[in-house]
């Protein structure tokens, strides 16, 4: 079963080019992916049980990464999807120190310069020892069913299905509107 995992793995990452993280037959996460609750940039708590039915594209950002361009592209998916898909950002400074405002700062900033209206969670690190529950989740076999891979820089998406299973993970040369992405949304 492992090698069988590992092949699947090799085959999605050179499918969508760029290691590719990903899961051949749903698995049934040990710890629900809906119990999970965390703080919005406003403050506000938001249970993950809302996600229900929806896939949920959960990404760490940073407002002065090379990467940072890519809000528009989550922008633009979570107009395309709406009602089928909820992209939720999270900000951390974690990767080079390119995300050290404060969360007013990161909001308006996002805002301001890609129009983002997606979800946004409060600043928090997606990595180490103090890794938020969230980003812990994403992280742990022993919590999501399979996928210890962790974010190795800036924007790295993971990929929700409807049931709350982990399908996928993406680095972050992995565009939201690439194929390997829109090929996995376009899937009931």
């Amino acid at each position: 079963m492992i090698m069988k995992r590992v092949i699947f793995a090799l085959a999605v990452s050179l499918a969508f080019s760029g290691n590719t993280f990903g899961q051949e037959s749903p698995v049934v996460p040990p710890v629900d992916f809906y119990s999970l609750s965390f703080t919005s940039i406003t403050g506000r708590t938001i249970d993950f049980s809302a996600f229900k039915g929806r896939k949920v594209l959960l990404v760490n950002t940073a407002s002065k990464c090379g990467y940072t361009p890519q809000f528009a592209d989550l922008e633009e998916l979570s107009v395309q999807y709406i009602g089928e898909l909820a992209v939720v950002g999270f900000p951390s400074n974690d990767f080079g120190g390119q995300d050290p405002g404060s969360n007013a700062d990161i909001l308006e900033f996002c805002q301001k310069n890609y129009g983002v209206t997606f979800l946004m969670m409060e600043k928090s690190a997606v990595k180490g020892e103090g890794k938020n529950p969230v980003f812990q989740w994403l992280t742990d076999p022993a919590k999501n069913g399979w996928n210890s891979q962790g974010p190795e820089w800036n924007f790295w998406k993971y990929l929700i299905d409807e049931q709350g299973r982990l399908a996928a993970v993406f680095p972050s040369k992995v565009k939201p509107s690439g194929e390997g992405i829109a090929s996995l949304l376009s899937k009931k």
